[in-house]
Formats: structure tokens, C-alpha cells, sequence
């Protein structure tokens, strides 16, 4: 018998073989389920404990013994309907908790936490920008853009655009040379570059390839190392995040 539904209700395998054999057997005592289910004594018992509490199982004495009786089948859909009901319980009770551990979280955020991606790695940032985004009240974020970073920042998560417009997530990206579509819930403008190549020493007419990707609470830089390798860092910080993101404004209203 398949007890794969049993187990949905927290049996284990051998609550589940206790319960079946005390329902063909009818009235048993503890021996007599060890002896079908091949188990134990004591495993036997502790089995018919767990069906006790679970109000499946119950017992009377005859002569000096005990003799287990499964309740009908029926007690099964009382067990769920008490499942349910506590989980709302602790669904209740967990999001009073989880706003409690969040502002623990944050009452640690005057030290930045700078966690590092690798080259195979970076879909996880795309991951967490929309997580952290959808769960904001804004539910945008924004990005400074560049040619030649693209193509490894998407390249293990092509459906991003796709997702982030399916969850109703919008983007303002300024874009530092060429490059760069529309997909939907976007806004897009164009940085102009300096006319002249080089200003104390930086290449600004054409900068090293670099996403800088500024969502709540958190700031992610992508670029390539010496070897051209893509490398990403994401600073978990509300106060660095919020500062990007007023100058980020400031710039976007002057383009």
C-alpha cells in the first residue's frame, strides 16, 4: 500500500506499519504488533504513543492487559483539519517573528557585508535582485550600465528580463556607451561620454565593462578582472544603497 499520503500527515514508516497492521488485526496488544510488523516491542509502542497523541489509536485492559484499537479511518481528516489549523497558528506567529529577526538583521547593518560572486555565480545576484525587489513597496531598482558585461551576467539566467517583467519589477538604467533594449517595465537613458580619451589618467571615452546594480538595502558591482574574467560583489548596506540611489537620481533628471 502506497503510504506516501500518511506520511504527509507526519507519519513515519513505522507509525505507518503499526497503524495498517492495527487495522487488519483489529483489537492487538503490543507483542502481537511486533510480531506482524517485524518490529521491536518497545518500537511498537512508541508507535502506538505517536497514534495515541494523534487521536488514532486507542486502548482498554483485559485481563491485565493492554489491547490497541484503531480508531476509524475517518480520524485521519480530523489529524489534517489540526494541521491546518496550527499551521495558520505559526503562520501567524512566524511573520510576527520574522519582523522581529529583521530588525535584528538590520540593527547590524552600520558594518557593511560584502558577500563575492564568481564567474559561475552571478545568477545568483540577478536572483536576489528580484526577491528583494518584489518584496519592496517601489519594487524597482536601478542600474548603471556598460558594453561587455552583459553577456556573462545573463548568460546563466536569459529568462531574467522575462521574470522581472511577470512580477511586475521595474528598472531605470543609464547606459554608458551603446547597447541595451527595451523589454517592458523599463526605462532606459544615455550617459554621454567625454570627447576627450583620456582625464587624469582614466580611459572615461571607453570605461572597463561594469554593471552597478542598486536595489533596497543592497548594491551589487559586476565587472571583469585583469583576465577578463566577470566578478561580482554584492555590499548589503541601507545606508550605501540609499546614498547610490539619490545620486543615481540626481543624475537620471538631468539626461
Amino acid at each position: 500500500m502506497n503510504i506516501s499520503i500518511l506520511k504527509k500527515l507526519g507519519f513515519s514508516d513505522k507509525y505507518a506499519k503499526v497503524y495498517l497492521a492495527l487495522l487488519r488485526l483489529g483489537p492487538s496488544s503490543v507483542r502481537s504488533l511486533a510480531e506482524e510488523t517485524s518490529l521491536n516491542r518497545g518500537t511498537a509502542y512508541d508507535s502506538l504513543k505517536w497514534l495515541q497523541e494523534k487521536g488514532l489509536v486507542t486502548f482498554y485492559k483485559q485481563d491485565t492487559k493492554q489491547h490497541f484499537v484503531a480508531e476509524p479511518p475517518v480520524k485521519l481528516n480530523t489529524l489534517l483539519r489540526e494541521q491546518q489549523e496550527e499551521l495558520s497558528r505559526t503562520d501567524q506567529e512566524l511573520s510576527q517573528f520574522v519582523a522581529e529577526l529583521d530588525a535584528l538583521h538590520h540593527s547590524g547593518e552600520a558594518r557593511p557585508v560584502a558577500r563575492y560572486y564568481g564567474p559561475d555565480e552571478l545568477h545568483h545576484i540577478l536572483e536576489d535582485i528580484l526577491a528583494v525587489t518584489e518584496a519592496n513597496e517601489e519594487k524597482t531598482y536601478r542600474v548603471y550600465s556598460t558594453e561587455g558585461i552583459r553577456e556573462h551576467l545573463y548568460k546563466d539566467f536569459q529568462t531574467f528580463s522575462d521574470v522581472r517583467v511577470a512580477r511586475g519589477i521595474e528598472v531605470k538604467a543609464i547606459a554608458i556607451g551603446k547597447g541595451g533594449e527595451l523589454r517592458g517595465l523599463d526605462e532606459r537613458k544615455w550617459l554621454p561620454l567625454l570627447d576627450h580619451s583620456r582625464t587624469s589618467g582614466v580611459d572615461l571615452y571607453n570605461p572597463s565593462p561594469t554593471y552597478i546594480m542598486i536595489y533596497p538595502g543592497k548594491t551589487a558591482y559586476i565587472s571583469l578582472d585583469q583576465t577578463g574574467t566577470p566578478m561580482g560583489v554584492v555590499i548589503e548596506n541601507t545606508g550605501i544603497s540609499m546614498m547610490q540611489q539619490l545620486v543615481f537620481d540626481a543624475l537620471w533628471h538631468t539626461l
